[in-house]
């Protein structure tokens, strides 16, 4: 178990006066079984007009804050505490077949918001590509457990594909992003649902924060850290929904902060909304995670 604090802002420049906005913040971390959020606060200059809050159909809070007032910057910063205590899986444990997982994700009757049904087909950001789904049939020999093929689709796609944040942004293409074979963790996230989902595993998108540490002998940046994304697998009735992060090559532990859960990005997105402006505009994030206990 740790304890952490999380310190997220978000600043927005731009080169003329936005005349007014309405956007949606998804910066609160979430509390469930393996998280707990002690305290939260976000402070957003200029003020809104209007400050309402509200929960997604997926279980993730957030606010909806109006602008009406002419301003060249915005900036939105969340301040949170958290407990994280995530069960220690070895994937190799025994534990249903990908293909009793699959089968039993088409048969269930449950809507509800945790329910595998909502993460087996395709979404907006996430294509069922078949080059996708072939590349993730390697790691899904007949008989293997969910568990086990996903934590090795996980290592392959670490291995096969490259960190660069020039390569890829949030408007390309899930099929661009696997044949470049270059991207960020939005885009392996978007690669190994698209890989899962493409087989019957229901697979979904959760966004972040990880605990980053810096190499020996070097102090810790502020603002350093990062926000994250990650893959959850419903590995079958029994083992459930278990944590997966394609960028790292490791389950989901007590480093990776839980803030938001969808089917892929479009749903997760931190800041979204509309603004009218006119000309460019450049954003800036900074973010700390800074454990007080564990």
């Amino acid at each position: 178990m740790t304890i952490y604090e999380v310190r997220h802002r978000t600043t927005y420049d731009y080169a003329f006066a936005a005349s007014t906005a309405r956007l949606a913040f998804r910066v609160t971390p979430l509390t469930r079984a393996s998280q707990r959020l002690i305290a939260h606060k976000v402070d957003v200059t200029p003020t809104p007009r209007t400050f309402r809050r509200n929960v997604d159909f997926f279980g993730t809070p957030f606010t909806v804050a109006r602008f009406d007032q002419p301003h060249r910057q915005l900036i939105v910063e969340a301040r949170s505490r958290v407990e994280v205590s995530r069960r220690a899986l070895d994937p190799e444990a025994p534990a249903e077949s990908w293909e009793e997982a699959a089968a039993e994700a088409l048969e269930t009757r449950s809507l509800d918001a945790d329910s595998p049904a909502h993460f087996i087909y395709s979404s907006p950001l996430v294509s069922l590509v078949d080059e996708v789904a072939e590349y993730a049939q390697v790691s899904f020999q007949v008989g293997r457990s969910a568990l086990s093929g996903a934590a090795e689709l996980a290592r392959r796609i670490r291995a096969d594909f490259q960190y660069e944040p020039e390569a890829t942004d949030v408007t390309t293409p899930l099929a661009q992003a696997f044949a470049q074979r270059r991207g960020v963790c939005q885009d392996f996230a978007h690669v190994m649902i698209s890989g899962l989902r493409g087989l019957g595993v229901p697979a979904r998108y959760v966004s972040g924060y990880i605990r980053t540490i810096p190499p020996e002998g070097e102090q810790r940046l502020e603002g350093a850290d990062a926000s994250h994304a990650w893959v959850e697998v419903w590995c079958g009735p029994k083992t459930g929904w278990v944590g997966f992060d394609p960028t790292n090559a490791i389950l989901a532990g007590d480093d990776h902060i839980e803030v938001a859960l969808g089917r892929d990005f479009s749903d997760v997105s931190p800041i979204h909304g509309v603004v009218l402006g006119a000309g460019e505009q450049t954003l800036t994030v900074a973010v700390d995670v800074i454990p007080l206990a564990s």
